[in-house]
């Protein structure tokens, strides 16, 4: 089993950007720990960042026929980008959409989410922890697909 890990605009900056609201993990960090979680569960990870929304749609088409699934913290595209609604809905993979932050106790415009509709889950509010949740769900979701012989797309 194979999954993309996608983070999107500004979570280069972890570790110092709000800290109060993102932890002080690095984006590094997170990807090391999904890393060692996804070799627990046997499960090889590819990770890819980019502030570009473009970038984001192009790298979702390039990769989902190597990838089972995708957990994806699309950051502020999440509540604005149709696109990116439409290039996971269109890839044909099952998606996690993750947040570090709780995104509904946050500022109004960050409780609606154009992915969550599409999503196989959501999960948000637990710091780098939310990663390691939607991999777990995700490899979870994608087993009992792959164990039922339903197409997990």
């Amino acid at each position: 089993m194979r999954v993309g890990v996608v983070h999107g605009p500004n979570l280069r900056l972890l570790g110092r950007r709000e800290p109060g609201v993102y932890g002080t993990a690095t984006l590094d960090e997170i990807d090391a720990r999904i890393a060692a979680l996804a070799d627990e569960l046997g499960v090889e990870i590819e990770t890819f960042q980019s502030n570009h929304e473009g970038e984001l749609l192009d790298h979702f088409e390039t990769v989902a026929d190597r990838v089972d699934g995708f957990v994806v913290n699309a950051a502020a595209l999440t509540h604005t980008s149709v696109a990116l609604r439409d290039a996971l809905a269109g890839v044909g993979r099952p998606f996690v959409e993750v947040h570090l932050s709780n995104t509904a106790a946050r500022e109004g415009f960050r409780h609606h989410s154009f992915l969550a509709p599409v999503a196989a889950g959501v999960v948000y509010g637990f710091g780098v922890d939310s990663y390691l949740l939607g991999l777990r769900g995700l490899v979870a979701r994608l087993g009992t697909s792959a164990r039922s012989g339903a197409p997990h797309d």
